[in-house]
């Protein structure tokens, strides 16, 4: 049974000039006197949708979402290959947030994301802990460079003949090379053809390694032209340079969130982001609490989504 709450509209919207010749697209929904709350969405590169707005109490909560540098409706978009990527980092998008926080004159808000948002809300929420009341993350990742490896190497275990097609790929790259460096710099190639011939790649491992999950067809590949692009573009971009991050910094540095109440909703069945990354961060913040749902993978279940809404309504009058 579907738990979220009926479709809303946004009640405002615009774009906020970020610097580096960037705009960033947002958009509020729900009460406009209601507790603020920020939805950051993963890829990188994927663009805010709006079935999470649902999530929310619309009486109850001021959503915020907004699409990340280079993607949805931000600009310039990165489905341009003459749009420059050298100011897109995790550092930038944090920096974005801040001052999308206050743009909309919010003092503290609850942060929501999960996959590489939940990276992109760590990140945040230790630079900036002063400013957030609650974390809700679902499908935890930290994006050390030990996990991209697992993304684009180690799970082809489970699926050899899907990985071998996406290390062919990448012509010339050794098994035991960087492959999603090679993708990044075909993403990067004059040539259109070999940037889309690198896109459809791309795309059809990421549907191989999430195709266990009985809720999800081709969800990567399916997407718009524009938005494929922009994604895998992106998401070589950032997976290339370990999201800028040093190795583990965000389980490392947790202790930083102390204070701050959070539920992680995580699936057993994960192949994505294995349970490890979850767990690891539960142990790290004493103020969390880990759900675990048994037969979830990446993309949860009617039973992960009725977490995420219970601990949301459960936020709602918190402080």
């Amino acid at each position: 049974m579907d738990a979220r709450y009926p479709p809303i509209e946004p009640y405002d919207h615009g774009m906020l000039d970020v610097g580096d010749g960037n705009a960033v697209y947002w958009e509020v929904c729900g009460n406009p006197d209601g507790k603020p709350a920020l939805v950051v969405h993963g890829g990188p590169g994927s663009g805010c949708g709006t079935g999470v707005r649902r999530f929310f109490d619309p009486a109850r909560y001021r959503i915020v979402l907004f699409d990340q540098r280079g993607c949805g409706r931000s600009t310039p978009h990165a489905s341009d290959p003459a749009t420059d990527l050298r100011h897109n980092t995790t550092h930038h998008l944090v920096a974005d947030m801040e001052r999308l926080r206050e743009h909309l004159g919010v003092r503290r808000w609850l942060l929501h994301g999960g996959s590489w948002g939940s990276t992109l809300i760590l990140a945040y929420a230790q630079r900036h802990p002063e400013r957030v009341s609650e974390i809700v993350i679902n499908a935890v990742t930290s994006t050390r460079r030990s996990e991209i490896d697992w993304l684009y190497r180690g799970v082809g275990r489970f699926f050899p003949q899907q990985w071998d097609r996406f290390l062919a790929g990448a012509p010339g790259t050794p098994r035991d090379g960087d492959v999603v460096g090679a993708y990044a710099r075909l993403m990067a190639d004059p040539d259109p053809a070999v940037r889309e011939r690198a896109t459809v790649d791309w795309c059809a491992w990421e549907d191989a390694v999430v195709s266990g999950e009985a809720a999800v067809t081709n969800p990567y590949s399916d997407r718009p032209s524009a938005a494929r692009t922009a994604m895998v573009r992106i998401c070589s971009h950032y997976f290339a340079h370990g999201a800028w991050l040093e190795e583990g910094v965000l389980l490392r540095d947790a202790h930083r969130l102390a204070g701050i109440p959070g539920v992680l909703v995580h699936g057993r069945l994960d192949l994505s982001s294995p349970l490890d990354t979850a767990w690891q961060l539960h142990r790290a913040w004493p103020d969390s609490e880990l759900i675990v749902v048994e037969q979830a993978g990446h993309f949860g279940t009617d039973e992960t989504r009725g977490h995420v809404v219970r601990a949301l309504d459960r936020f709602a009058t918190a402080g």
